[in-house]
C-alpha cells in the first residue's frame, strides 16, 4: 500500500553542487546549490534565488564553476550552504577552502573538491533558472581509475536527501546503462 505526501520537493538523488564565484574585489565565493542537474548535453541549470551572492556575481562576471560535495568534506560544504556570502564575505576561507582561478572561465575552483565544471553563463530564466554552459570538466588525479577516467568511489560525492533532510554517500555499482536492458530485447 502506498502512503501519500502530497506536493513535496522530494527527488533522488538530488546531487550537492557547491557553485563557485568571484566577488567584485576577486575573491572567491561558493553556495551549497542541491536544485541543479543537467540541461541539455553540454548544459547545467541550477535553481538559484536572486537575493544570492552567487546569483549577482553570476550576473556580473557571466561565468560560474561547479564542484561536487564530497563525504570528506561534508561540513564544510553544509556550511557554504548556511551562511551567505552577503553576510560573510571570508565564507570560504573559514570553511577551509583553498581557492585558485579556473582555467576556463573567470571563478574559482577549490582544491577540496576533486570534481569541477567550468561554466559559462548562457542566460537566466524569468523563474530563476540558471542556464551555464559547459566548457570543462576538470577533476585532480586522485579520482582516477585505472582507466583513466573518474571513479565514483574515490569521487565520493555525496546527494541529498531533502526528505530526511540529510546528506548520503552514493552506493555500490548495481547496473551497466545502455546495455543491461539488451537482455530483454
Amino acid at each position: 500500500m502506498r502512503v501519500n505526501f502530497g506536493k513535496q520537493t522530494w527527488m533522488y538523488p538530488m546531487p550537492v553542487l557547491i557553485v563557485g564565484t568571484c566577488n567584485e574585489d576577486g575573491t572567491p565565493n561558493a553556495m551549497n546549490a542541491a536544485w541543479g542537474g543537467i540541461y541539455d548535453t553540454d548544459q547545467i541549470m541550477l535553481c538559484l534565488s536572486h537575493t544570492h551572492k552567487t546569483t549577482e556575481n553570476i550576473r556580473r562576471t557571466g561565468s560560474f564553476t561547479v564542484s561536487f560535495a564530497d563525504a570528506a568534506h561534508v561540513v564544510q560544504c553544509d556550511y557554504l550552504g548556511i551562511v551567505s556570502g552577503n553576510q560573510v564575505p571570508d565564507k570560504i576561507s573559514r570553511a577551509g577552502f583553498h581557492a585558485e582561478k579556473d582555467s576556463e572561465v573567470d571563478a574559482p575552483v577549490f582544491s577540496e573538491l576533486p570534481m569541477s565544471l567550468s561554466c559559462k553563463l548562457i542566460k537566466f530564466n524569468e523563474d530563476g533558472i540558471v542556464i551555464g554552459q559547459i566548457v570543462n570538466v576538470s577533476a585532480d588525479e586522485r579520482i582516477l581509475g585505472e582507466n583513466g577516467k573518474i571513479d565514483p568511489a574515490k569521487l565520493d560525492p555525496i546527494v541529498f536527501d531533502s526528505v530526511n533532510h540529510t546528506y548520503l554517500r552514493l552506493g555500490e555499482t548495481v547496473g551497466n546503462a545502455f546495455s543491461d536492458g539488451k537482455k530483454l530485447k
